[in-house]
């Protein structure tokens, strides 16, 4: 579980966060979603540690972690998964590399052990056999894949993932989506996915939280975001290409 309780982030003049507060469930696919420039990247940021708020306080399983001394946020360091945008595998590594990269920082286990851990990840993810390939070598979703079976290599308690679905067929989306929330379910992870794709909200959002303008102004279940009254939720909700097209089929019925 990560809690954030008042967070408050400024850029000069500039305030970007403007006092949330939320908690992000264990064992769930918790959704930050809303329009560019609402302040989910930043709020992010703020999560894992690369950007330090001005205000509030951000917790980890009941610790903050604005109190830690070094050694526990290097704890927390190796706890935490991330999948970034554009995946970022190194280009020059092979996709055996790339995954066993996390290990070679964080752990001193021997070359035939990380190996083990590697292909299990790997396998995981649906892409055995391609150890010895480069990034280059392989379509985009497999990229994604492998960009996920480095995020969990080391077991993380935490993940986070940024716009995991950007540059993706709707179809890979899909896959990409599901095989996310189903790490997270099997693992107990506390997954933190920031998007503005109403699939994925379709898919996996099973706590989502909005936000407009910096400002945390709604939050729920799946099922709660299509009932709400609230104008903001809606108007981006039903301005997404995917239910422009349920509302032309619902009118041709």
């Amino acid at each position: 579980m990560i809690a954030v309780e008042n967070i408050q982030k400024r850029f000069g003049d500039e305030e970007v966060l403007k006092g949330i507060s939320t908690i992000f469930e264990q064992g769930k696919t918790n959704l930050i979603i809303g329009q560019s420039g609402s302040g989910k990247s930043v709020l992010l940021k703020c999560l894992i540690g690369l950007f330090k708020p001005e205000g509030g306080r951000i917790l980890y399983d009941q610790q903050y972690m604005q109190e830690m001394n070094d050694a526990q946020q290097r704890v927390l360091r190796e706890e935490i998964g991330m999948l970034f945008q554009g995946g970022a595998l190194f280009d020059s590594m092979t996709i055996e590399e790339n995954v066993m990269f996390p290990l070679r920082m964080f752990t001193t286990q021997k070359r035939e052990e990380m190996l083990e851990r590697v292909n299990e990840v790997l396998s995981r993810v649906n892409l055995d056999g391609v150890n010895d390939k480069f990034p280059a070598e392989i379509s985009g979703g497999m990229q994604k894949r492998v960009s996920i079976a480095r995020a969990i290599v080391n077991k993380p308690k935490y993940l986070f993932c940024d716009e995991p679905n950007s540059g993706l067929d709707p179809k890979t989306a899909t896959v990409i989506d599901n095989l996310i929330q189903e790490i997270t379910h099997e693992n107990q992870i506390t997954t933190i996915v920031v998007t503005h794709d109403m699939n994925s909200v379709m898919e996996i959002g099973e706590r989502i939280n909005f936000l407009k303008n910096g400002v945390l102004v709604w939050k729920g279940t799946q099922e709660d975001i299509f009932k709400t009254d609230n104008k903001d939720v809606t108007d981006f909700v039903y301005s997404s290409d995917l239910f422009k097209q349920i509302r032309e089929v619902q009118n041709k019925a």
